[in-house]
């Protein structure tokens, strides 16, 4: 995955700046995209890499560590241009290294929800890497998580704005090609942007949390286990990346599973998990985010307990660091302008099997969780990312 986050650089650098890209080149046909099956039918993909079908034609890890090197080398070089003016920024090119940076800040969630699935029994810690004072922390979430003295708050009708004006298509433009300070670069789909009303609802104060889910679950044992439990003894445990720790430690964080789960278990409730302007008119209200102190940023490695819906704060908090699904299927809408910098990155996902996921986890950059108009998306079944959900109810 690091490899391919090189070559990404790499290649959109290359592009943008109309120039050869970094030896060997072949890298190119090997580390270009990942596959993406759908969970439904694995042997289902979106365009992808050829890959070596042989152990011994894949690129040494030498060879690999000395393309990190060169391309590092070549973006330094382009920002060492930047500054003494030999080049000057360009839209399109400064749309391209905020891609890049952004590109590599999904991975780091990527890789560690990935990593967290052997955490304690494989992947081990870096030096320094500390675990927490496990019951000392639950403890204190004990003394004092509050619950707000209603658990749902009714919120609408009222309009929203979703998304931003912000179209690389028009990055080449007379009076636009040059203007970069300031400017709000974003991913193809959250652009343009446009009014939507938002119907009267009540929205539950905080997500669905692991003590929560598990009074519901352990009565419906046939739909399986979320991924980010594991049984051990016929005894419930989180996942954590220092390892697994008993369900009394976490069961005030949200629960992390898919959309599928998530959404079984609001009807349940006689609610449903919210659409996405609906959710984003929530976020808009009550959520603090990175700035408010809101667990995002890696701020913790780990979830931590929701705290909106209290009087003390007129009901804003956070959401204990995770991304939240919506109902809303992942798609395009009007004026959309599919980037040419990472062909497919959105188009290649419209297709009715991924949801929208708004927010941000406790692993999300700053950069990222910071921007209202972000969307994430996965598909309805893939249980793996750091995705829980809150419960809606028509009103």
């Amino acid at each position: 995955m690091s490899e391919r986050r090189n070559r990404f650089l790499d290649m959109l650098m290359s592009r943008a700046l109309n120039e050869p890209n970094t030896e060997p080149k072949y890298f190119t046909e090997v580390f270009e995209r990942g596959i993406d099956p759908h969970v439904d039918d694995p042997e289902h993909c979106h365009r992808h890499s050829e890959v070596p079908t042989n152990d011994e034609d894949w690129p040494t890890l030498g060879s690999i560590l000395a393309f990190r090197d060169r391309v590092r080398t070549r973006l330094l070089a382009l920002y060492a241009d930047f500054a003494s003016g030999k080049r000057k920024i360009s839209r399109s090119v400064g749309r391209m290294l905020a891609m890049t940076l952004e590109h590599e800040g999904w991975h780091i969630e990527t890789l560690l929800y990935m990593l967290i699935q052997r955490a304690g029994t494989g992947t081990q810690p870096p030096p320094g890497f500390v675990t927490p004072p496990w019951e000392a922390l639950s403890a204190q979430w004990e003394a004092t998580c509050t619950t707000p003295a209603t658990s749902n708050v009714t919120i609408g009708p009222s309009t929203i704005t979703l998304g931003h004006d912000d179209c690389e298509g028009k990055d080449f433009e007379e009076g636009v090609y040059d203007q970069v300070e300031g400017h709000g670069f974003g991913w193809d789909n959250e652009s343009p942007s446009r009014r939507v009303e938002v119907g009267k609802f009540r929205a539950e104060w905080r997500p669905i949390s692991n003590g929560e889910f598990h009074d519901w679950w352990r009565n419906r044992k046939e739909i399986g286990l979320p991924p980010s439990w594991v049984e051990e003894e016929e005894e419930i445990q989180v996942r954590t990346l220092y390892g697994p720790v008993p369900l009394r430690i976490a069961k005030h964080w949200p629960v992390l599973t898919s959309y599928d789960m998530l959404d079984a278990y609001a009807k349940s409730k006689g609610g449903r998990l919210p659409t996405e302007p609906e959710l984003r008119l929530f976020l808009d209200m009550y959520e603090v985010g990175y700035e408010g102190g809101g667990n995002v940023g890696i701020r913790n490695w780990h979830p931590v307990p929701a705290t909106a819906g209290l009087e003390e704060n007129s009901g804003r908090g956070t959401n204990g660091g995770v991304w939240e699904w919506t109902s809303t299927l992942f798609g395009s809408h009007e004026g959309l302008s599919p980037t040419e910098h990472f062909s497919g990155y959105s188009t290649d996902f419209f297709d009715g099997k991924h949801h929208v996921v708004l927010g941000a986890s406790y692993a999300t950059i700053p950069r990222l969780a910071g921007r209202r108009t972000v969307r994430n998306f996965y598909q309805h079944n893939y249980p793996y990312p750091w995705v829980g959900a809150r419960v809606v109810y028509d009103a």
